[in-house]
C-alpha cells in the first residue's frame, strides 16, 4: 500500500525528518504542510464541559458552601470527568493538529487526577504530614506550579480568541489565590479562589457550548467567542 492512500486513511505521514533532509541537511518548504487528515470530532466541548463541571464543584466547596468544608466529594468528578475525559480530550486533539488543546485538556486532566490522588485517604499523602504548616506549604507549591502552567497557556492564548484569554486569565488568579491561601493560612483567600473558580467554570461552560453548537449543521443559535483575525504574513 502506497503512502499517499495511508494518508487518505487518517494515518501519518510516512516521511520522516531525516529522509526529508537529504544530502543538503535542509527540509524543503513543503514538508511542513503534509496533509494529515483526521475523523476525530472536535473534542473541545468535551474537555471543556468535564473541566468546567469539577471546577465549579471544587470551587463551591473553596467558597464553604452550605457549611461544607471538606473537598473529598470532589475525588470521583476528578478522577473520571476533570481528570480521564480531560486526558481522553486531550489525546484526542493531538491527532487533529491541535497541540494547544491537546497540552491543555492533557495537563489539566493529569492535574485533577494528581489532585484527587493526594485526597484519596488510601493514598497516605495527606496522613504523611504530621505537620500541619509544612501540608499547607507542600499544597501551595503544588498550586503554585499550576499556576505558572495556566500562565504559559494564557500567554499561547493571547491571539486565539477573548473567550481563552478571559478563561485561562481567571484559571491563573485562581491558582494564585489558593496557593496564597495554603501559604498564609487565610480562608478568605480561599474563599476568593473559590468565587474565581466560579466564574472561571461559567466561561468554560460558555466556550465548550459555543465549540458544541459550532460542530452542530442545524444549531438553534451561535456563540461568539471573540476570535482574532489570522496574521497574513
Amino acid at each position: 500500500m502506497s503512502a499517499h492512500n495511508d494518508i487518505e486513511k487518517g494515518g501519518l505521514h510516512a516521511t520522516t525528518p531525516q529522509q526529508a533532509l537529504g544530502n543538503n541537511g535542509v527540509l524543503p518548504a513543503s514538508y511542513g504542510q503534509a496533509v494529515r487528515p483526521s475523523r476525530i470530532g472536535n473534542p473541545g466541548a468535551l474537555g471543556l464541559f468535564s473541566f468546567a463541571s469539577t471546577t465549579f464543584m471544587l470551587s463551591l466547596y473553596n467558597l464553604q458552601t452550605r457549611d461544607i468544608h471538606h473537598p473529598n466529594v470532589v475525588v470521583g468528578m476528578a478522577i473520571f470527568c476533570g481528570g480521564l475525559a480531560q486526558l481522553l480530550a486531550g489525546m484526542w486533539e493531538f491527532p487533529r493538529g491541535n497541540v494547544f488543546g491537546g497540552t491543555a485538556f492533557t495537563s489539566y486532566g493529569a492535574f485533577w487526577m494528581s489532585y484527587a490522588t493526594i485526597l484519596i485517604p488510601g493514598s497516605g499523602i495527606l496522613t504523611a504530614f504530621t505537620d500541619e504548616k509544612e501540608l499547607a506549604s507542600g499544597l501551595g507549591i503544588f498550586l503554585t506550579a499550576w499556576f505558572m502552567v495556566t500562565f504559559f497557556l494564557l500567554i499561547a492564548a493571547l491571539r486565539k480568541n477573548w473567550g481563552f484569554i478571559a478563561l485561562f486569565a481567571l484559571l491563573a488568579i485562581t491558582f494564585i489565590l489558593l496557593a496564597a491561601s495554603e501559604f498564609t493560612g487565610k480562608v478568605a483567600l480561599a474563599k476568593a479562589g473559590g468565587g474565581t473558580g466560579v466564574v472561571t467554570a461559567f466561561i468554560a461552560y460558555y466556550v465548550g457550548l459555543s465549540e458544541l453548537l459550532a460542530a452542530e449543521d442545524m444549531a438553534v443559535v451561535r456563540l461568539p467567542l471573540g476570535i482574532f483575525p489570522k496574521r497574513v504574513d
